[in-house]
């Protein structure tokens, strides 16, 4: 089979990496056509438009920033919609609204072809280590073809949800909320401990030994600790974004979510303050 990759940013380009290296043929689309010097350099084959792509690929993987970039490459003038063969397959790894992955996989389901819906836990350095999580939801037998692949994409857990397309981003957009959640937390932890003249990074040496003895907590504790923001690996627009994504989640389940607010609230002060482009752990200083 041949397999094609849209979306060559901080963690796709690791990801196709990853694919690649298997000794799969890759095809690759970016935008900005530069980003796809590394993957060239390793025998991947450089496409100029989406529908060349499409053309050519029976299974393509896209990693976008949000909801309108995958709609555009999707149903867009010369997108993946017109272009790929019937059965071929549309592995999503984007964090989007549930219901955005479900309007996509009608619309392709509506062209004979596939949609999987697989947004990907982990940041560009989990992805250069193969230990991302991808979480996936869709036909069984698309779940089927595609987990041997995730996991050459560089999936240390692939982890399956049934039929239902809405829910793998469903549990990406909760998951986005707690990282945020314990990066405030970690954030007022060391603020109240240096306040209170405690050494913050002491604290943090014994809690990521014990009570938050987690890749998550002893990483962003450290990012945080050190306020080491850049460069980034998931940017505070991005994690605006995924906000965004978590308090319209909660409109259309008539959820309210306070925490969720709070840290919008914050997310904004960053983007709107001109550091759109730190790191989105720097959430952590809307405590001060």
């Amino acid at each position: 089979m041949t397999y094609g990759f849209i979306g060559l940013g901080s963690l796709g380009t690791p990801i196709a990496l990853n694919i690649l290296e298997r000794g799969h043929s890759l095809l690759v689309y970016n935008r900005t056509i530069e980003k796809t010097k590394p993957l060239a350099d390793k025998g991947a084959t450089v496409c100029h438009t989406i529908a060349e792509l499409a053309a050519q690929a029976d299974i393509v993987f896209t990693m976008v920033a949000d909801d309108a970039a995958l709609k555009t490459i999707t149903a867009g003038e010369n997108g993946l919609l017109q272009h790929l063969q019937p059965g071929a397959l549309h592995v999503s790894m984007s964090t989007i609204l549930a219901q955005t992955a479900g309007e996509l996989a009608a619309l392709h389901e509506a062209k004979g072809q596939q949609y999987l819906a697989a947004p990907v836990f982990g940041r560009p350095d989990a992805a250069a280590a193969r230990k991302l999580n991808f979480v996936i939801s869709g036909p069984q037998a698309v779940r089927e073809q595609a987990t041997p692949l995730l996991k050459d994409a560089g999936g240390a857990g692939v982890w399956d949800f049934g039929d239902d397309v809405l829910t793998a981003n469903t549990i990406k957009i909760c998951g986005n909320f707690l990282i945020a959640s314990a990066m405030e937390a970690i954030g007022e932890s060391v603020l109240l401990a240096k306040n209170s003249g405690v050494d913050p990074h002491k604290m943090w040496e014994m809690f990521g030994q014990t009570i938050f003895n987690t890749p998550l907590y002893q990483n962003y504790s450290k990012i945080i600790l050190n306020q080491q923001f850049e460069p980034a690996a998931f940017t505070a627009k991005l994690g605006l974004k995924d906000l965004n994504l978590v308090l319209d989640q909660g409109a259309k389940a008539n959820q309210s979510l306070p925490l969720a607010d709070l840290l919008k609230k914050h997310m904004t002060r960053l983007v709107e303050n001109g550091q759109a482009s730190i790191d989105w752990s720097a959430v952590s200083l809307g405590a001060k």
